[in-house]
């Protein structure tokens, strides 16, 4: 369900593409999951390595691959490692972060992590952190009701599937747990079948990170509230933060 629940979410591709674009070197992707944005950019010509802590994301990243040619998937490493704690030979001049990735790490990690990017991060190179505008969040109703965020069908089973959330925000610790339920709607007769995932997401506002990038020897270069460089305000749908050395 992870591949379905992303597959719409494209908007940070030629974003990317264009950072990428002005740089003369490898990528690092932190927390790549099944591989979304490796692809993309390795077909644009790019050479990247895609780090996860997750050994099934990284399978299922593998089966991806299998589509590519063989020029494409040259250009793809994939490795099993924590974005907290990495050692990786070589520099790079991008390092990306991306969508709400982060926010599975406490500010305690996300401070560890910038020190392992300040290591291989070349001296003209970028470090691009993309994040959900950290204002949305903190208002998000703290209600715990469940609401249908989204619906789908599985081209495995046929099934249409119901993807419920319930949100707790704890605004002393800026957390926001968010609880899915993901309902498969039987197709001949039968029950219903549940899976729940969970997930603790830590918001941080501008001003926090830019702290955490300077304990880390980094420096903020541009906060935008968007994939076309707008300006951040308390209404932006993004906050995409660029640093470097």
């Amino acid at each position: 369900y992870y591949d379905l629940t992303h597959e719409r979410l494209t908007a940070d591709i030629p974003f990317l593409l264009r950072v990428a674009s002005g740089l003369n070197g490898a990528i690092l992707e932190l927390g790549c999951g099944t591989g979304r944005l490796l692809r993309p950019l390795a077909q644009a010509g790019c050479h990247i390595i895609g780090i996860d802590s997750s050994s099934i994301m990284l399978a299922r990243a593998e089966t991806h691959l299998k589509q590519e040619s063989d020029s494409v998937r040259q250009r793809i490493t994939l490795i099993q490692a924590d974005m907290v704690d990495f050692a990786i030979e070589g520099e790079f001049a991008l390092v990306i972060v991306p969508y709400n990735t982060l926010m599975h790490l406490t500010p305690t990690q996300m401070g560890q992590a910038f020190r392992r990017v300040k290591a291989c991060l070349t001296d003209n190179g970028r470090f691009v952190i993309d994040l959900a505008n950290p204002m949305i969040v903190a208002n998000t109703p703290n209600d715990r009701n469940l609401t249908l965020e989204n619906q789908f069908v599985d081209p495995e089973t046929g099934q249409l599937v119901l993807q419920m959330a319930s949100n707790w925000l704890d605004e002393d610790a800026q957390t926001l747990q968010i609880t899915w339920l993901y309902d498969a709607m039987p197709v001949e007769g039968g029950a219903v079948q549940r899976k729940v995932a969970t997930a603790v997401y830590h918001y941080l506002f501008p001003h926090q990170i830019e702290l955490l990038l300077r304990d880390a020897g980094l420096k903020l270069l541009e906060i935008a509230g968007g994939y076309d460089g707008e300006s951040f305000t308390e209404e932006s749908d993004r906050l995409i933060v660029i640093a470097g050395r």
